[in-house]
């Protein structure tokens, strides 16, 4: 019998699932579409199905070790989804309850999906050996997941390592948590395309991007114009290099990690995005940490990432 382990990515659009091995192979994969009603019941009765569905696909000669879900705003400790502001359900879901009243599995864990990556990254990817480091995740939002000795920081309620809500600029944009200036009104792909629009209005340099409206842009035409040499564009990146690096330079403060690892879309744009962040963290750094920490792409392949993620939960739970 081949031990594997459930994990579930439960996103604002879709839930994505899938059986993996303690190798990182993907043995069987569903998805289905999140619920858009405030009542969670109706998803829940729908997961379990897809997930007895997609045990029934991995075959008899696997045997289940137990379930790991990432979701936003998951609380490790309550085993809770609660006040997520991308998820239509409303309150608190009591998640971990519910599928221990349907499955029978030792071990069925959640937290959030940033958390669920950094686990991932330290079973399957890149970090793997490593006891300290922080995983950031640059996407719709950016979240972060923290690792001190080895071990995940939820702090005393389950919520630590918001990296993404710590505020660059107090007067700055409006951020979707209700506060001003946090970085990822900066750093998140809806981030870099407001950096655009606030640069087309400074600078005078020509671009394809002037006679277009804020829906018609994207952080992957940012991407590819910028590799094509437009000035707005590549500007745009070295800015967001420059918050993100600030930010990171204080984040160091606070744990020094051996790497900072970059995951999501907007670390695809590769040496667009690593040169200027690298270049600022260790430009605003406090001397005693300068040239230590390495800034690294995640090696979670970005299609695989949250079913990878969400099931490593299960190998570091049985590990502890």
């Amino acid at each position: 019998m081949k031990k594997a382990a459930i994990g579930i990515d439960i996103g604002g659009t879709n839930t994505v699932l899938g059986v993996v091995d303690m190798n990182g192979n993907i043995i069987a994969r569903n998805s289905m579409p999140t619920n858009t009603t405030e009542d969670y019941h109706p998803f829940m009765e729908t997961l379990t199905r897809v997930i007895k569905e997609t045990v029934a696909m991995a075959g008899d000669k696997t045997e289940i070790t137990g379930m790991g879900v990432g979701a936003p705003n998951g609380n490790y400790y309550n085993g809770t989804i609660e006040f997520a502001p991308n998820l239509k359900f409303k309150g608190i879901v009591p998640v971990v309850d519910y599928l221990k009243s349907k499955f029978s599995y030792n071990v069925i864990v959640l937290t959030n999906d940033a958390n669920a990556a950094a686990i991932g990254e330290m079973i399957y990817g890149g970090a793997k050996g490593m006891k300290d480091f922080i995983m950031i995740t640059l996407g719709t939002g950016v979240g972060s997941g923290i690792v001190v000795n080895g071990e995940m920081v939820y702090g005393h309620d389950g919520f630590a390592g918001e990296i993404g809500h710590t505020i660059f600029d107090p007067n700055g944009r409006d951020c979707g948590c209700g506060r001003k200036g946090c970085l990822e009104t900066y750093t998140s792909a809806p981030g870099i395309k407001r950096t655009v629009f606030e640069l087309l209005s400074s600078m005078n340099e020509p671009s394809e991007m002037r006679d277009m409206s804020f829906n018609e842009i994207s952080a992957l035409m940012i991407d590819e114009l910028a590799r094509k040499g437009d000035k707005i564009a590549l500007e745009a990146f070295d800015y967001t290099g420059e918050v993100l690096g600030l930010k990171l330079a204080d984040a160091v403060a606070h744990t020094s990690p051996e790497a900072i690892f970059l995951f999501g879309g907007l670390a695809q744009a590769d040496d667009l995005i690593f040169e200027p962040t690298k270049y600022y963290m260790e430009e605003y750094m406090l001397n005693i940490y300068k040239n230590k920490v390495k800034l690294l792409p995640s090696q979670l392949p970005p299609g695989d990432a949250a079913i990878l993620g969400s099931s490593a939960l299960v190998w570091k739970e049985l590990k502890a």
